[in-house]
């Protein structure tokens, strides 16, 4: 069968680049590849799954078309193209050349139109058409032949819409229909006018009762009020709108077959494209795991671009050369490896040889070290060896035995060097390494370098790993790890069975590159104005974190069980409610079943929406939406609820137990949010439930280790709305903390006007709203939405807000301008969010910027106030060899496992190290309880 792909190339981009808007991709030399890797990743999907025996992608021009001739508003106010999106685009074209796959554009004429025409013409021909884009105006194509294919996207799976789906989804009897309802509801992106008033739903209903946009306007006397007066005062307009929104099926573009058959990529060209975009995953799933960035020297193809290999014989683009980008510059000069640059790595398995290694290591003021182990769970592995580096080019492997004991021995060896404080310590996420050492009785002491760290401080929105910052930052690949133990997965082995001169050189080179990236790092860190952050902050709380995570929690499992019991009761109560209120029993678990009930059998939403797939709309936001409307959808929502407090904490938690403790034990990411703020997995404590009654109750479960000791929790009240008082400088919310004044209570008197006890629990609530609301970017629309009141009586709540609160507001300003001049804004503790979008021309990307602007300095403060209180705590228990323990940090919450008798001392410890952080104006409150557990002591 042929079958033919034609991709609309910039819906494509577009799509992917917005995708990872929020977790952006960027090389070294900071070139955002989202949009490039997004799309690349869609085209390996479709080659992989699909098999096109044929493909071409399919781009507009910047030359105007007969609809810009007609309607000179058409498209007129379409936003920017992103900045980076921009610079992404030659890259796409190299990627689609390099694939060799035809690159088509036609002057005058719109990808709708090229490929419209294109698909028609393969029809005759005898293909199966597949037109894969996201935009609904290409459904006026579909025919028996010719198909939408809407890739997959935010987990949905990829959906292909033939005759039968478009006439479904668009409730009409012919396809072409579809222009006669794009013409009549109109396309505010695209800036075709429609028939004012005439939406979707109106759309449908009119082409349904006549059939299309002509015969609307002839029988515009059966209309009645307001509707009739449009289109009779806007018939030419509807008639026009529905000229601009049917694609030309007669461009001269010639379906030319043998250019469009698929062949295979070219190598020559995707792989020195992939390593200059330092695309790794990537270019090992093209080209195996032999690809290596390093080895690749940049290639520039403007010379090729119309000649071979590329397009040989193919459809060609109309595209200047100058548009195809220059190599991006790179930071270091590639091609290094193991192989081919000289290094010495010894292999120290003799008391002998460790006994030489360690008088080195003595004479150092600073040492690089890693460490070898069985797993990556740091608290339920064993270790396999230790590596040290003190100069660039050289470095130790000390290999230890399969039996723990002796292990012991060995590492013993070197507990005068790790726990001497006067030698400086350095690794990559060498919390890991402090961690697996507390196992073997050492207790790492000295100044901390962690390499992890340093790159997070300088540039926080990427990735932090050492093989891609050794690749970046000094040209050099490392030895990969699979290529020892294999791919991830379960027939993946363990560093023990890895032969001995392998290990040495991959263990020794690590140590050896961790060292060299200090190096870079150090001078780096004093451009950013980042030294003090990095050495008073982040690398001092690696020691706090890793005592919390040695020290793990203690879990109630009999209070679990009890509670997975009384909640399999409810779920079994609710489920019985759901199917006596529905008529019948289904499994409301799923989707589909869930949305024919309520839909189809119930009628609960006459406009409910479907999925691409076809099936109801069943997500949280739609059920809430309707929960006020019934009480059916108020018991599935509880059922939800219960069902996933039971299956993710209650019956997982146990699960999460370490055996060789007996205690849950969580991992601190400290390099992960780009706001400074900790995560942490295994569990994710900072979803452990808060809001609802049921959901506290998973926290019963968190019990102190034994019966002589307790719960403590201490918690900042309100932080990031004090910060915010403290950063803004505004007076009357400064007075508002200053008198120690419910804050909410006293936003609604001022944003109202009334005195302090004439405010209503809705005036308070509005007021949170706009008080938490405010320092995330909220809109008047968002407000309005959040409240459930009208926009109007929003947007005046938030200009009343800024009147009595101008400090806020100049704060804002201030702090956007600040961004915009220099690109980053600033904590307290001058910890910098980049925001490379801040002046972007595309307003929903400078949008987002913006928010980011004014919320990271709050957010980032308030995550810098918690680490220096938890290093200043840590530090006076170790000082007054008290026996209590941090054992969680949960958001603006730190919890404490403490003896009776040392509850009273340790109370005023915390109390004072939380307030006192960081020094402000604006007081800092802080709430401690104690309990025997922590919902108790919470």
């Amino acid at each position: 069968m042929k079958k033919l792909f034609l991709l609309d190339g910039m819906a494509l981009i577009y799509r992917a680049h917005f995708a990872l808007s929020k977790t952006p991709r960027f090389t070294s030399a900071g070139l955002n590849t989202s949009a490039v890797m997004g799309f690349t990743n869609t085209l390996l999907e479709v080659l992989k799954k699909e098999k096109p025996t044929h493909m071409a992608v399919v781009f507009d021009t910047e030359a105007p078309t007969e609809r810009h001739t007609e309607y000179e508003k058409y498209k007129a106010h379409r936003e920017s193209m992103p900045e980076d999106l921009s610079k992404a685009l030659p890259y796409i074209f190299k990627v689609v050349l390099g694939f060799n796959i035809p690159l088509i554009t036609s002057d005058g004429y719109e990808a709708d139109d090229i490929i419209g025409t294109l698909a028609k013409k393969a029809e005759k021909e005898g293909y199966q058409v597949y037109c894969m884009t996201p935009d609904k105006d290409f459904a006026q194509l579909v025919s028996p032949n010719i198909h939408i294919y809407k890739p997959a996207r935010m987990g949905n799976e990829m959906e292909i819409l033939g005759v039968k789906e478009v006439l479904a989804k668009w409730e009409i009897e012919r396809v072409e229909q579809v222009i006669d309802i794009l013409g009549l509801w109109g396309d505010a992106v695209d800036g075709i006018p429609g028939i004012p008033g005439v939406g979707e739903k109106t759309a449908k209903l009119l082409i349904k009762q006549y059939g299309s946009v002509e015969e609307i306007i002839n029988h515009s006397h059966e209309l009645k009020g307001k509707l009739r007066e449009n289109v009779e005062n806007f018939a030419e307009q509807g008639l026009m709108s529905k000229r601009l929104a049917t694609i030309n099926l007669n461009v001269p573009v010639e379906l030319d077959e043998a250019g469009l058959e698929m062949c295979a990529p070219s190598k020559d060209l995707l792989e020195p494209l992939f390593a200059e975009l330092e695309f790794r995953t990537l270019g090992k799933r093209v080209f195996g795991d032999d690809f290596s960035i390093t080895e690749m020297k940049s290639v520039s193809i403007q010379t090729d671009l119309f000649g071979n290999p590329v397009a040989s014989g193919r459809t060609t683009m109309t595209v200047d050369v100058e548009d195809i980008a220059e190599p991006v510059p790179s930071l270091f000069s590639p091609s290094k490896n193991i192989d081919n640059v000289p290094h010495t790595y010894h292999l120290a398995d003799t008391v002998e040889k460790r006994s030489e290694l360690i008088a080195i290591l003595k004479q150092q003021k600073s040492i690089c070290f890693d460490t070898e182990t069985t797993g990556t769970d740091a608290n339920n592995c064993e270790l396999v060896g230790l590596s040290f580096a003190v100069k660039a080019g050289e470095a130790w492997y000390v290999p230890v035995p399969v039996d723990q004991e002796q292990t012991k021995v060995i590492v013993k060896e070197f507990k005068g060097v790790f726990e001497d404080a006067a030698i400086g310590k350095t690794g990559q996420n060498i919390k890991f390494d402090i961690l697996i050492l507390k196992w073997y009785d050492v207790q790492v002491k000295g100044d901390l370098f962690d390499t992890m760290m340093a790159h997070y401080v300088i540039d926080p929105d990427t990735r932090h790993g050492m093989d891609i910052l050794s690749e970046n930052y000094l040209g050099y690949s490392p030895v990969s790890i699979t290529t020892l133990i294999g791919a991830k997965g379960k027939n993946q082995g363990n560093m023990r069975d890895v032969e001995i001169e392998k290990i040495k050189e991959y263990a020794a080179e690590d140590a050896d590159i961790t060292l060299q990236l200090k190096t870079v790092f150090e001078p780096k860190l004093k451009e950013v104005e980042a030294e003090k952050l990095v050495h008073e902050i982040e690398n001092p709380l690696i020691y706090v974190l890793a005592d919390i995570e040695f020290e793990g929690v203690k879990i109630d499992h009999f209070t679990l069980q009890d509670f997975s019991k009384d909640l399999e009761t409810d779920i079994g109560k609710l489920e019985k409610t759901v199917y006596e209120k529905a008529g019948v029993r289904f499994n409301i678990a799923s989707p589909k079943q869930l949305g024919e009930v309520l839909f189809e059998k119930l009628m609960l939403d006459p406009k409910a929406k479907k999925t691409k797939t076809g099936q109801y709309q069943t997500g949280e936001d739609v059920l809430l939406n309707l929960a006020a409307k019934s009480d059916i959808v108020r018991d599935i929502l509880d059922y939800r609820q219960l069902q996933k407090l039971k299956s993710t904490y209650v019956d997982a938690l146990p699960q999460m137990v370490n055996p060789k403790t007996g205690r849950v034990h969580t991992s601190y990411n400290q390099a992960v949010a780009a706001t400074g703020r900790l995560s942490s997995t295994n569990p994710n404590l900072q979803n452990i439930p808060i809001r609802t009654e049921r959901g506290r109750e998973v926290r019963k479960a968190f019990i102190p280790r034994d019966a002589g000791h307790t719960i403590v929790s201490a918690d900042y009240s309100q932080i990031e709305l004090r910060i915010i008082a403290e950063i803004s400088r505004d007076e009357n919310m400064m007075e508002a903390f200053v008198k120690n004044l419910d804050i909410h209570t006293a936003t609604a008197a001022n944003v109202y006007g009334i005195a302090l006890d004439e405010v209503t629990s809705t005036q308070r609530r509005n007021a949170k709203a706009v008080n938490f609301g405010i320092i995330y970017g909220q809109s008047a629309f968002g407000l309005s939405q959040n409240l459930g009141i009208p926009r109007k009586e929003a947007a005046e709540i938030i200009e009343n807000y800024f009147a009595q609160y101008p400090g806020i507001k100049r704060y804002m300003t201030d702090t956007m301008n600040f961004a915009r001049e220099n690109g980053y804004v600033c904590t307290l503790m001058g910890r910098r969010r980049y925001l490379r979008d801040i002046n972007s021309a595309n307003a929903t990307v400078r949008g987002f910027a913006e928010r980011n602007a004014i919320n990271a300095p709050i957010q980032g403060s308030a995550a810098d106030m918690i680490k220096i209180a938890m290093i200043n705590i840590h530090r006076e228990f170790l000082a007054q060899k008290l026996d209590a323990r941090m054992t969680m940090q949960v958001h603006d919450e730190l919890v404490f496992d403490v003896p009776h008798d040392e509850v009273e001392i340790v109370k005023p410890i915390i109390m004072h190290n939380m307030k006192n952080a960081i020094k402000t104006e604006v007081p800092i409150m802080v709430e401690i309880g104690t309990g025997l557990n922590w919902l108790e002591a919470h």
